[in-house]
């Protein structure tokens, strides 16, 4: 749809962070929005806000781990709007830990929201596209779907769980051009999420390193692939630096996160431990951006280019290697 005014845009998770980042885009767009969270009361927050941009938006509040939830989400978007155009599965949660000290409870909740909410949501909305005839299905997925995440082990297994289920939907709608199935993959992203999440480390949740990606940013990665739909979608330079890495070496890389992560979580003070918002709404962190961002040192943006070289070249080398091996084995 190279034109999104008038579209109908699902939105679940539009409460806070990328969610609302998105909301506000498409409204920018002229969209139609049905606007999905736990939240009700920041979500005709966010809906006014999109009303002020001049698009209508209606609030359904939605707990996108109840598979009958979902699907009156879709059937009331119909009922409000008469079609959807676009579903953005956008709804997740995180649990930091030890994988051994985070209950097995909320291992369970990180997989029903991340991976089971989008499914539920597919599993609405592609019956209705197949009728349409048309419809884009927008997942948020991350750079945890194909590298480690120590201390998120769940987080990272939803990940990579969604973007195997996102592959086979491509394969399956194949007899249907108008049908798309798309991702969107940040790295770590300035949003509420950090004050969301379940902190089981017994130590303070604060980011890793310097670079973040704006939620704005990825917001606007939604409206493009809504525009111009195509299977995954990379916002920012790490994200396909750490696929390529992980992939080229990727033994390296868990050692390398592995290291990093204890180091970091050694250095944090101490907290106690919290399920944050996995089991019931938090009022905490209501906006885009979590506010970690700091501009990085005018060295950093060299260094990653280094380092995307230093990537191709092990990969060029590695492939090289391989050929040379199947080669001398005929």
């Amino acid at each position: 749809m190279r034109d999104l005014n008038g579209a109908v845009v699902v939105v679940a998770g539009a409460s806070s962070g990328i969610g609302r980042a998105t909301a506000l885009a498409f409204a920018r767009e002229g969209a139609r929005l049905a606007l999905a969270a736990r939240r009700e009361e920041l979500l005709e927050e966010v809906a006014e806000e999109c009303r002020g941009l001049g698009a209508s938006a209606v609030v359904l509040p939605t707990d996108v781990t109840d598979a009958d939830a979902v699907k009156r989400l879709a059937d009331r978007t119909v009922e409000e709007y008469g079609s959807i155009d676009i579903w953005i599965a956008n709804a997740g949660v995180g649990a930091v830990g030890r994988f051994e000290e985070t209950p097995v409870e909320a291992h369970r909740r990180v997989i029903e929201t991340n991976l089971l909410g989008p499914l539920y949501g597919a599993h609405a909305v592609i019956p209705l596209f197949r009728r349409q005839g048309h419809g884009t299905f927008i997942a948020t997925v991350s750079i945890g779907a194909f590298a480690p995440a120590p201390y998120a082990a769940a987080y990272s297994a939803s990940k990579f769980g969604l973007d195997g289920m996102l592959d086979s939907l491509r394969a399956e709608l194949v007899d249907s051009p108008d049908l798309h199935v798309c991702g969107v993959y940040p790295s770590f992203t300035d949003t509420p999420g950090m004050m969301h999440g379940a902190n089981y480390t017994g130590h303070e949740l604060s980011p890793e390193g310097p670079i973040y990606d704006d939620p704005n940013d990825v917001a606007e990665t939604m409206v493009s692939v809504a525009r111009r739909p195509r299977a995954r979608a990379m916002v920012g330079a790490l994200a396909p630096l750490s696929r390529l890495g992980y992939a080229v070496a990727p033994r390296l890389v868990e050692k390398i996160a592995g290291y990093g992560a204890h180091r970091h979580f050694d250095r944090q003070p101490p907290a106690p431990h919290s399920d944050g918002n996995l089991f019931r709404p938090v009022e905490r962190g209501r906006g885009v951006v979590g506010g970690f961002y700091t501009p990085p040192p005018a060295w950093v943006s060299p260094m990653l280019m280094a380092g995307a070289a230093v990537v191709a070249v092990a990969a060029y080398r590695s492939l090289g290697r391989g050929s040379e091996r199947r080669m001398r084995r005929h």
